[in-house]
C-alpha cells in the first residue's frame, strides 16, 4: 500500500476562498480548512441514500462526485467554524449572565480597538454601554469575571493577526503567518497569573498555538507546552483544538504515524473537529501507516484509525479490518455508503469511479459475507447493500433474495427505509420482467404513481434519492414495448424513441390516446411520464402539413389548439440581403405574427397567386415566408417546440432522429416561388433581388448537402457539384443581366462570396 498526499496535493489547485485557513510550512492543522460546493445533485446518478443508515455527524463524508464535502455549501471554513460553539462556552461561562448578542459582538465581529475602548468603559459590574456599542448585560457579571474576560479577549484579538488568513482565492501555496516574538512572554504571564481554569485553559491554547505560529525552529516548544498542562485540563473542544496543533507538528517534522494519530483523537471527540482533522489526515505508506496503527491504545482507536483510513484511500480493506474488530461499530456504516455510492457513480465497464475500492469485485463479496453473518449492528442495511450491488452487476436473483432478508429485518415505522427498499424493489422488479402485459401493467400502476407523485412533489421523502431510479425504470419499460413492437408505449416511457414523430400515423394515435376518455388506470399512470402535451402534437401536425403545403388543413389544425401567446420573433414575409436574424427581430415593431395568422395571412397570399393578383409582390412574400420558416430564416420559432428540439451543433432535430426532417431545411419552394416572382418581375430591379434571393437559396443547399465537409471562400467548391453549378447560375446571370442595377451595387458591398466571385470573373 503505497499512499502519497495526493488528496492534500490535488486539492489545493482548486480556488481557495477566503475561509482557508492555517497552512504552516505546507501543512494543514486542526484549525484546517473547510471546502465544499453545492452545485451537483448527487441523486443524479444514486438511488441510494446514505442519510438513511448512517449518523448525521458523518455526513459531510458522504461520497460525492464534485464536492470535497457533502452538502455543506460554500462555508467560511475555520474562519467561522466554531464560532457558534465559542459563544456557548462563554455565555455558560457567565451562568447566561452575559447577553448572547453581546457575547456574539465582543468575541466575533469587535475589533481589537474596540474591545480596549469597551473595556474602559466597563469598570466595575457590567451595565449598559453607550449605543456606540451594541453590548449590554442580562444581569450583573461580576467586575473580576469582567476584567479576567477582557484581558483574555484582548490577546485573542491580537493573535488572530497570525492564525486568522482572509485570502480569497490562492492557487499557490498560502503563506504561514509568523507570531510576534514579543507576544511569547505577555501569554506566559497571563497563564501564570490566571487562576480561573475555564480562562487558563483558552490561554494554553493560544500559547500552543502562538508557539506553532512563531517560526520553525520555536515551535517544538508547541509539543512541550501541551504534555506539560495536558493533564490540569478536562478533555473538552479546546482540549483537542489545542492537540490539533501540536499534530500539525508533528505532521511538518515529517512523524506522520504520530501525527495522524492525534488527529484521528481529534476526528473521534466531535462532530465539530471531524472535519479538519480528516482533512489533515494523511498516511504516507505502509509502514507509516502501521506505526500508527501501534500507537492506538484501544479497539475503538484502532476502529476510528481505519475508518478514516478507508474514507480516503482503501474503503474495502477498512470494512473487513473494523467488521473483524466490532462489526456492530457505526464507523462501518459511513464506509459502506461510500462503498456503494461509488459503485453507483462507476463508469459503463464496471471500473469503480474512485480508487477508493480496490477490490476487484468493488466490495460486493466482502459485502455479502458480512450480510450473511447477521451480526452487525443494522442488518437491514447490509442486506439493502448486498442485493443493490448484486443488482449493479445484473445480478438480479441473489440481489432479490438479499431484499428479502432485509425488508424482515427492517425497523418498525421507519417510513424512510421503508421507501428506500420500495424504490430498490420497483428497480429490480422492472429489471426482472419478460414482458409489459396486463399483469405487469397492473402491479406497476401504483408505484408509477407513487414515483412521479416524488417527482412532482406531490409527495416528499426526505432525502429520498429517485431521480435516476425514474430514468432507470423508465428505459427498461420502454425497451419491453420496443420488442414487443408497441412504439405509441414505448414513446410514453422514452420520448427519444427512434421516428417516433416523423410518423403522421403514429403521431395520430398518441393524440388519440390523449383525448381517450375511457382510460385505464395503467394509461393514465403512463401518460404522466409522456413530456408532450396535447397542444404540442396538434401544433406539430400543422407545421408537418405546412411544410407539405396543405395551407387549408394545418390551419384547421391550429384552430383546434388551446389558444398559445407567442409570436413569431421576425417578419416571415420579409426578405434580406444578408441574413441578420437579430437585425428582423428587432425591426418587427409594426404587425406581429402568431402561427396562426401567419398561415392564414400565407394561404391568402397563394391563393391571390392562384387567382392571377399581384403575382410578383405576392410570389415574393411566399418565397420569403417558405424561406424564413427553414433553419435559415427569422422564424426558426414557427417548428421550434417540444417535439423538434435542438441538436448539439445547433441544427435542428426530431426527438430521436439522427437528422432532423429535410423539409425544415429544404429550399425547394422558396426556389419555386422566387421563381415564379422572378417570372413576373416588372423590373430589372425586381429580377436582380429575385436572382440574388435564388443565389442565397442554392447556397443553403450547399449546406444541406451532408458531404459538404465546410469552405472558407465557396468560390472553392468544385464547380461539378450540382448545387454548386446552380450557385454559380445564379451569380452569373445576376453579373451578366443585371449589372446596371443599384441592387447589383449593393451586393457587391454587402455580399463577401459575391464580390469574389465578380472580382475572379
Amino acid at each position: 500500500m503505497n499512499w502519497p498526499i495526493s488528496t492534500f496535493q490535488n486539492l489545493t489547485r482548486k480556488p481557495l476562498r477566503k475561509f482557508l485557513l492555517v497552512f504552516s510550512f505546507c501543512t494543514l492543522t486542526i484549525a484546517g480548512v473547510i471546502w465544499a460546493c453545492a452545485d451537483s445533485y448527487e441523486e443524479e446518478y444514486s438511488v441510494f441514500s446514505p442519510e438513511y443508515f448512517v449518523n448525521k455527524q458523518y455526513s459531510p463524508f458522504f461520497y460525492t462526485g464534485n464536492e470535497v464535502y457533502y452538502g455543506l455549501g460554500y462555508t467560511d471554513g475555520s474562519n467561522t467554524w466554531y464560532n457558534d460553539i465559542i459563544v456557548d462556552e462563554w455565555y455558560d461561562h457567565f451562568n447566561h449572565q452575559f447577553s448572547k448578542a453581546s457575547l456574539q459582538y465582543l468575541l466575533i465581529k469587535a475589533s481589537a480597538g474596540a474591545v480596549d475602548s469597551i473595556s474602559r468603559k466597563s469598570a466595575g459590574a457590567l451595565k449598559v454601554l453607550p449605543a456606540k456599542y451594541p453590548v449590554m448585560s442580562t444581569g450583573t457579571v461580576s467586575a473580576k469575571m469582567l476584567k479576567a474576560f477582557y484581558s483574555y479577549l484582548k490577546l485573542a484579538k491580537i493573535s488572530e493577526v497570525y492564525s486568522v488568513n482572509d485570502q480569497y482565492y490562492s492557487w499557490d501555496k498560502v503563506k504561514p503567518n509568523h507570531s510576534p516574538v514579543k507576544l511569547a512572554s505577555t501569554l506566559i504571564s497571563a497563564f501564570d497569573a490566571e487562576t480561573d481554569p475555564f480562562i487558563k485553559e483558552r490561554l494554553w491554547f493560544q500559547a500552543v498555538r502562538y508557539y506553532y505560529f512563531l517560526d520553525n525552529s520555536s515551535s517544538a516548544i508547541t509539543v512541550s507546552l501541551f504534555n506539560q498542562f495536558k493533564d490540569h485540563f478536562p478533555k473538552n473542544l479546546i482540549y483537542y483544538r489545542t492537540m490539533g496543533y501540536v499534530a500539525g507538528y508533528y505532521y511538518r517534522q515529517k512523524n506522520y504515524a504520530l501525527s495522524n494519530y492525534l488527529y484521528s483523537l481529534c476526528y473521534d471527540y466531535t462532530y465539530k473537529l471531524k472535519i479538519p482533522s480528516f482533512w489533515s489526515f494523511h498516511p504516507q505508506n505502509e509502514s507509516d501507516w502501521n506505526a500508527t496503527l501501534r500507537l492506538a491504545k484501544t479497539p475503538e482507536e484502532k476502529i476510528t484509525l481505519w475508518h478514516m483510513m478507508g474514507v480516503q484511500y482503501d474503503a474495502a480493506r477498512a470494512i473487513k479490518t473494523i467488521a473483524t474488530i466490532n462489526p456492530k461499530s457505526e464507523k462501518l456504516d459511513l464506509l459502506l455508503s461510500r462503498l456503494i455510492n461509488i459503485r453507483e457513480a462507476s463508469s459503463g465497464d464496471g471500473k469503480p469511479a474512485d480508487s477508493v475500492i480496490k477490490s476487484d469485485d468493488n466490495g460486493k463479496r466482502l459485502v455479502e459475507s458480512i450480510a450473511l453473518t447477521n451480526n452487525t449492528a443494522k442488518p437491514y442495511y447490509w442486506n439493502l447493500a448486498a442485493g443493490y450491488l448484486n443488482f449493479l452487476d445484473s445480478n438480479y436473483t441473489a440481489a432479490g433474495k438479499f431484499y428479502a432478508t432485509a425488508k424482515s429485518q427492517f425497523p418498525a415505522g421507519d417510513k424512510m427505509i421503508v421507501a428506500q427498499g420500495k424504490l430498490l424493489d420497483l428497480m429490480l422488479y422492472i429489471k426482472n420482467l419478460k414482458k409489459m402485459d396486463a399483469a405487469a401493467e397492473a402491479k406497476l400502476t401504483e408505484p408509477l404513481n407513487w414515483l412521479a407523485n416524488l417527482r412532482d412533489s406531490k409527495i416528499k421523502i426526505k432525502d429520498l434519492r429517485f431521480d435516476n431510479a425514474i430514468s432507470v425504470c423508465n428505459l427498461a419499460i420502454s425497451q419491453l414495448y420496443k420488442k414487443q413492437g408497441n412504439p405509441i408505449r414505448e414513446v410514453c416511457f422514452n420520448n427519444n424513441a427512434q421516428g417516433f414523430y416523423a410518423d403522421s400515423v403514429r403521431v395520430q394515435h398518441m393524440i388519440d390516446l390523449l383525448n381517450k376518455s375511457d382510460k385505464t388506470p395503467f394509461e393514465q399512470a403512463m401518460l404522466r411520464y409522456y413530456p408532450i402535451t396535447l397542444n404540442n402534437l396538434y401544433y406539430h401536425k400543422a407545421i408537418v402539413l405546412a411544410y407539405q403545403q396543405k395551407l387549408p388543413e394545418a390551419i384547421a389544425r391550429l384552430k383546434k389548439m388551446k389558444p398559445e401567446d407567442f409570436v413569431l420573433a421576425g417578419n416571415p414575409f420579409a426578405g434580406r440581403l444578408v441574413d441578420c436574424h437579430d437585425c428582423d427581430h428587432a425591426a418587427m415593431k409594426m404587425k406581429k405574427f402568431t402561427p396562426l395568422a401567419f398561415l392564414e395571412t400565407l394561404y391568402t397570399m397563394d391563393t391571390d397567386i392562384k387567382n392571377g393578383k399581384n403575382i410578383y409582390r405576392n410570389a415574393f412574400s411566399v418565397a420569403n415566408a417558405y424561406y424564413n420558416i427553414t433553419y435559415y430564416g427569422n422564424a426558426r420559432l414557427f417548428y421550434e417546440g417540444d417535439v423538434v428540439a435542438s441538436g448539439p451543433t445547433g441544427r435542428y432535430y426530431y426527438e430521436g432522429e439522427e437528422r432532423m426532417d429535410d423539409k425544415l431545411t429544404s429550399m425547394r419552394t422558396a426556389i419555386r416561388y422566387y421563381e415564379l416572382a422572378r417570372k413576373n418581375a416588372a423590373t430589372d430591379e425586381q429580377r436582380a433581388l429575385c436572382t440574388f434571393m435564388l443565389s442565397k437559396c442554392a447556397l443553403n443547399e450547399i449546406y444541406n448537402d451532408p458531404n459538404f465537409k465546410g469552405a472558407d471562400k465557396f468560390a472553392d467548391i468544385k464547380a461539378s457539384q450540382p448545387v454548386t453549378g446552380a450557385y454559380y447560375n445564379y451569380f452569373a446571370e445576376l453579373k451578366e443581366k443585371y449589372n446596371k442595377t443599384a441592387y447589383y451595387k449593393e451586393v457587391l458591398k454587402e455580399c463577401g462570396y459575391f464580390r469574389i466571385y465578380a472580382d475572379k470573373k
